[in-house]
């Protein structure tokens, strides 16, 4: 029995549920299918776990993350397709950690989380897209949006004529975007949410947490608590910041994280998150370098 629970979303989109809502380890794969081809998005470890896979012609993947390649391995035989930006993640396991950026220790032990629990494969041979490419399915398109921030490559996906929209991992959950990883940029996202808030649809499909959004104004009410973190995280490092701190001070307060949260890679992901804050910041003379190394809010 297969570990996924199918929604027929609209007439040539299934939505393949994953465990616990799709909740990170686990997500939601979307499966398009058209009268000549069928693909699947980001299949994911519940897809992984099915014991008859469905059968497609491709894979198209949102961004090069391990969660959402963890599936992947069960469609060998046919086309894996990236953006381009994202495309050296799966062609190699060194490209993959390039991606995140980890100090050596948690590099190596996040290689093996990658290779053993998410299954990540070398796919040498796989394919780029770019944006606003195109997969003519038959009857329905599959068209590529490129909304870097999460990853340099991350694409969300509109499906015509069906009127869906897949955002992959803008995933409007109360934990709010990500990019604390090397390949990741803060200025990126926020371009990004704007760009998406321009897409209009009637079914919003989120890989974690949210799932489905029937509807804009419901997508609208989601996406600006989402992208409302972003501003709340500036808002505590400020307030943070009525002293001189330095950068290792700010990750150990916890601004993405909550404080205790046991995340192996917590420390890294704050590091990253916060210095771009930082320099945005900073740009706006909002924030100073009082001493070396050591930062003091203007205001």
């Amino acid at each position: 029995m297969a570990s996924t629970e199918a929604r027929q979303l609209s007439p040539h989109v299934v939505v393949l549920g994953g465990e616990r809502g799709g909740k990170y380890p686990d997500g939601s794969s979307l499966l398009v299918v058209g009268s000549e081809e069928a693909l699947i998005v980001d299949p994911s470890l519940s897809v992984a776990a099915a014991t008859e896979p469905p059968r497609v012609d491709r894979v198209v993947n949102s961004h090069c993350h391990e969660d959402h390649v963890a599936g992947n391995h069960r469609f060998r035989d046919v086309p894996w397709h990236f953006h381009a930006l994202d495309l050296p993640g799966i062609r190699s396991l060194d490209g993959m950690m390039a991606i995140y950026g980890f100090d050596a220790a948690t590099d190596a032990a996040f290689r093996r989380v990658v290779v053993d629990d998410f299954h990540w494969t070398a796919r040498p041979d796989a394919v780029a897209y770019g944006d606003d490419d195109v997969f003519d399915l038959g009857g329905v398109r599959v068209r590529a949006i490129h909304a870097p921030g999460h990853t340099r490559g991350h694409c969300v996906l509109a499906i015509e004529p069906d009127g869906v929209l897949y955002l992959g991992d803008i995933d409007l959950s109360s934990f709010g975007p990500y990019y604390g990883d090397a390949w990741s940029s803060l200025d990126d996202f926020t371009r990004t949410l704007a760009r998406v808030r321009e897409i209009d649809a009637r079914w919003y499909a989120t890989f974690h947490h949210v799932g489905i959004i029937e509807g804009r104004t419901a997508f609208l009410a989601r996406l600006d608590r989402f992208a409302a973190v972003i501003d709340d995280r500036e808002r505590r490092l400020l307030a943070f910041l009525d002293v001189p701190r330095t950068l290792d001070e700010i990750a150990i307060h916890r601004f993405v994280y909550r404080p205790g949260d046991p995340v192996a890679y917590a420390d890294a992901v704050e590091r990253r998150s916060m210095s771009q804050h930082l320099a945005r910041l900073a740009r706006q003379g909002r924030v100073r370098e009082a001493e070396p190394a050591r930062w003091l809010a203007t205001t």
